[in-house]
C-alpha cells in the first residue's frame, strides 16, 4: 500500500501562490491516479484535481478552479504536486492528497484508496 504525505500548506495573502507537494512512498508514483481534494470549514470535502497514472487523459480541475490550478507529478522525487496561483480567502482550507490503484484520475474521493494526512492552507489579508 502506498503511503502519502502532504506538505507545503501556509498562510499567504490573496493573490499570492502556493506549492503543495505528496510524497508517495512504497510504490512509484506512477503506478497510481492522483487526486487533490480540500475541505474548507464548515464544509464537506471537495474535488480540487485529478491526474491520471499513464497521463493518457486529463488531468482534470474542478471547473472554477481551472487556470488557476495545475496538478503535476514528478517521477525522480516520486511526488505529485498541486501548484496555485491567484490565491483567494475561498481557497482556504485543509487540502488532501489521494491515491487510487489503476490508470484512470476520478473527482469521486470514493473511488481513492490511500489519502493523506491534509495540509492547511489560508489564505487572508
Amino acid at each position: 500500500q502506498v503511503r502519502l504525505v502532504e506538505s507545503g500548506g501556509g498562510l499567504v495573502r490573496p493573490g499570492e501562490s502556493l506549492r503543495l507537494s505528496c510524497a508517495f512512498s512504497g510504490l512509484p508514483v506512477d503506478r497510481f491516479a492522483g487526486g487533490w481534494f480540500r475541505q474548507a470549514p464548515g464544509k464537506e470535502r471537495e474535488a480540487v484535481a485529478c491526474i491520471s497514472a499513464d497521463d493518457e487523459e486529463g488531468p482534470f480541475y474542478e471547473k472554477s478552479l481551472e487556470g488557476r490550478f495545475t496538478v503535476s507529478r514528478d517521477m525522480a522525487e516520486n511526488t505529485m504536486y498541486l501548484q496555485m496561483s491567484s490565491l483567494k480567502s475561498e481557497d482556504t482550507g485543509i487540502y488532501y492528497c489521494a491515491a487510487r490503484s489503476g490508470q484512470l484520475c476520478s473527482m469521486k474521493e470514493e473511488l481513492y484508496d490511500s489519502w493523506g494526512q491534509g495540509t492547511q492552507v489560508t489564505v487572508s489579508s
